[in-house]
C-alpha cells in the first residue's frame, strides 16, 4: 500500500509558519500541488515567493479563513491554479492563556471561532467539492478525498490557564469524529492529529529564553526531547495517503509519550 501522495492537490491552512509550514513544505517535496494559506501575507511571500514563482506545484494565499467569502475565494483560487482539491489539511489554530474564572475573558469564543468554526466551514465547502469531483469523474469506488485536522494533547488535559484552547481542541477532535461518520458513504475520510511537544511556534515563543520551562517539557516527554514539526509532518502525509485507506475518525497522538504520565504537567501546546 502506498504512502504516497504524488499529484494530489493540497490545501494546507496556517500554512506561513511552524508545523503548518513544514506540512505544506512535505507535501510539496512529495510531488504533491499545493495551496499555502494563511492570513500572514507578507510570511507567506518571505516563505514562499521564490519557491511560487519557480515551482509550479507551489501557489499560496493570504486572508482571513474566519470570513465565509475568504473561504471560497481560497477554494476557488485552488481550482485555478490546479483544478481540483484531493486533500485539506486544517493547521491553522491559535493559542490563548486566560483566567478561567473571569466572566469577561473572551478567549473562548475567539479560539472556538478560529480552532474550531474555521476548520468546520472549510471542511465542509472542501467536502462538497470533493464530492463534485467523484461525480463528474464517474468515480463510484476508489477514495474521494481526505481531510486532517491538526489538534493538540490539551484536548485531553486539564490545565487552567488553558481553558479556552482545551475545550477548542476537544470540539476539533469530535468534530472530527462526527464528519468522518458524515463523510464515510462518500469516501472522504476525515483524521487529526494531536500533538503537543513539538517545535510549533507557539511553543517556540514559550520556551524563548525560559530554559526551566523548556526543561520542564523534556521531563515529562518520555522519549526525552521535544519533536520537530517534520515529525508531525510526517504523520499528517501518512493519514493523507492510501496507506491510511481504512482509516478515519482517529485521533493520532504524537507527543513522544506526554499523554501517557500524569496529566498535571507541563502546558501543551
Amino acid at each position: 500500500m502506498s504512502f504516497s501522495i504524488a499529484g494530489k492537490s493540497v490545501i494546507v491552512t496556517g500554512a506561513a509558519n511552524g508545523v503548518g509550514l513544514a506540512i505544506g513544505l512535505r507535501f510539496a517535496e512529495a510531488g504533491a500541488n499545493v495551496m499555502f494559506a494563511d492570513m500572514d501575507e507578507d510570511r507567506l511571500v518571505a516563505e514562499l515567493g521564490d519557491r511560487a514563482e519557480k515551482e509550479e506545484n507551489i501557489q499560496f494565499f493570504a486572508g482571513d479563513l474566519r470570513q465565509k467569502l475568504t473561504i471560497a475565494n481560497l477554494l476557488s483560487a485552488t481550482i485555478d491554479a490546479f483544478d481540483r482539491v484531493d486533500i485539506l489539511v486544517n493547521a491553522s489554530r491559535q493559542v490563548a492563556v486566560s483566567d478561567p474564572l473571569d466572566p469577561e475573558a473572551d478567549e473562548m469564543e475567539a479560539l472556538l471561532e478560529q480552532n474550531l468554526m474555521t476548520s468546520l466551514r472549510l471542511s465542509q465547502a472542501v467536502a462538497k467539492r470533493m464530492i463534485c469531483q467523484a461525480e463528474r469523474e464517474e468515480n463510484e469506488e476508489g477514495p474521494v478525498g481526505a481531510i486532517v485536522n491538526l489538534s493538540s494533547i490539551a484536548a485531553q488535559r486539564a490545565h487552567p490557564k488553558l481553558l479556552a484552547y482545551s475545550v477548542s481542541t476537544a470540539a476539533l477532535n469530535q468534530m472530527t469524529r462526527s464528519l468522518a461518520v458524515a463523510l464515510a458513504p462518500e469516501r472522504i475520510r476525515v483524521n487529526a492529529v494531536a500533538f503537543g511537544s513539538v517545535m510549533s511556534t507557539s511553543l517556540k515563543n514559550t520556551l524563548k529564553g525560559n530554559e526551566e520551562c523548556r526543561a520542564d517539557v523534556v521531563a515529562h516527554t518520555p522519549l526525552g526531547r521535544i519533536a520537530k514539526a517534520e515529525e508531525v509532518a510526517e504523520a499528517v502525509q501518512f493519514l493523507a495517503s492510501e496507506g491510511a485507506g481504512f482509516i478515519t475518525g482517529q485521533i493520532m497522538i504524537v507527543d513522544g509519550g506526554r499523554t501517557l504520565l500524569d496529566s498535571v504537567a507541563a502546558p501543551a501546546h
